[in-house]
């Protein structure tokens, strides 16, 4: 199947007792036996529900995958495959994470002898050097989270090949429409679903997709044991958001583009971070690694001054000043207090969050609304 197929049929039955087209909520926690250990598939609804079930099924779907979990958010997700880990494993990631996974990695998982080592290129050979006989996992986030760097997945995956090291790509900001990771050598797939997948800002959902059926065992033993599950209300939420998925992206990436070249177009505006420009740094990567360059963009002003940034987010008035990314509705962001405020700020400088830097997630309105909107605030600083 293509991608638009797989997003409503992939992995994806109608209820076979019903025949309901779209599964139903099964709000329920525990099914009945005939006789003890004797049940219908499923027993208990933390270890498998039939509405998480289907969207867990269409999760593997549409990624390429064996099998797909859903979690109860993102780092729940995160959570899972960090506790494949043992004390003394190191783990190498990129340096540009969303805010709550760097404080996992330190705050959480540093203290139970986890060691980390970010990195800050793109390439296969900036991750080469970190890699020692105690390397057990490669995090990578691409696009990342908030300055839109594209890590080559299949380069650093390569690195991983014949070693006892899992390669996991956050797929949050690119979706599986843009990318597959699994089908260039990574091992696991994340999602924060409250995004993209989701997309309606109405749910707050992780998930986990892996390529083979030894390592779904495991993850499956990390939820189960756990017990950070998503419930069916909301797997069914995720699962009406997958249909439309395609649909969403493709018009969340022609407005992220456009307003990408307003903003890199205008005096005020110093530096625009988007892979769809020819000025990104990593624009040829994206191209080859991505069907579209995606609806997230960061920007800073020549003025350097966080008012300007402040004032600027204070007066928008179709896109949202909020938290999270991924909706229909246009959000914006500033990094350095809202979702990167946990990274301390001697390392948001090193990395290059400054405290005018701006992201905006572009939603699907109509363009001349949201460049309007962009237009008047730059007006005002």
């Amino acid at each position: 199947m293509k991608f638009n197929t797989k997003t409503i049929h992939g992995n994806q039955h109608p209820e076979p007792s019903t025949g309901a087209v779209m599964p139903p909520i099964f709000q329920t926690s525990t099914y009945v036996q005939s006789s003890p250990g004797q049940f219908k598939g499923y027993e208990y609804s933390r270890g498998a529900n039939p509405t998480r079930t289907a969207l867990e099924n269409a999760l593997a779907s549409i990624e390429n995958g064996v099998a797909g979990f859903a979690f109860g958010s993102g780092l729940a997700a995160i959570d899972a495959v960090l506790k494949l880990l043992n004390p003394g494993d190191e783990v190498i990631a990129g340096d540009d994470l969303y805010g709550g996974t760097y404080r996992m990695f330190t705050k959480i998982y540093e203290k139970y002898g986890i060691k980390f080592k970010f990195v800050a290129g793109s390439h296969k050979e900036d991750f080469a050097a970190h890699i020692t006989d105690k390397t057990k996992l490669i995090w990578l986030e691409t696009p990342t989270n908030p300055l839109l760097k594209v890590i080559d997945i299949e380069g650093v995956a390569s690195l991983a090949k014949g070693k006892d090291i899992l390669v996991a790509v956050d797929n949050t900001f690119a979706s599986p429409y843009n990318q597959t990771p699994l089908d260039m050598g990574a091992d696991i797939v994340m999602h924060s679903a409250t995004k993209y997948l989701g997309g309606h800002s109405d749910l707050v959902a992780g998930a986990l997709i892996v390529k083979d059926e030894e390592l779904a065992e495991k993850v499956h033993f990390q939820i189960f044991a756990g017990g950070g599950i998503l419930g069916p209300q909301d797997s069914f939420l995720v699962l009406r958001g997958i249909k439309t998925l395609g649909l969403r992206m493709q018009r969340h990436a022609e407005n992220a583009m456009q307003v990408a070249q307003f903003l890199a177009s205008h005096p005020k505006v110093d530096k625009v971070y988007y892979p769809g420009l020819e000025s990104h740094p990593n624009h040829e990567l994206a191209k080859k690694q991505m069907k579209t360059f995606g609806g997230m963009l960061s920007f800073t002003l020549k003025s350097g001054k966080k008012e300007d940034s402040f004032k600027l987010l204070e007066n928008l008035k179709v896109i949202t000043l909020a938290e999270s990314l991924g909706g229909v509705e246009s959000l914006a962001n500033h990094p350095a207090t809202m979702t990167h405020a946990s990274i301390p700020a001697d390392i948001r400088a090193q990395i290059g969050i400054t405290d005018d830097l701006v992201r905006l997630s572009i939603g699907i309105e109509d363009i001349e609304d949201l460049l309007k909107d962009v237009e008047n605030v730059l007006d005002l600083i």
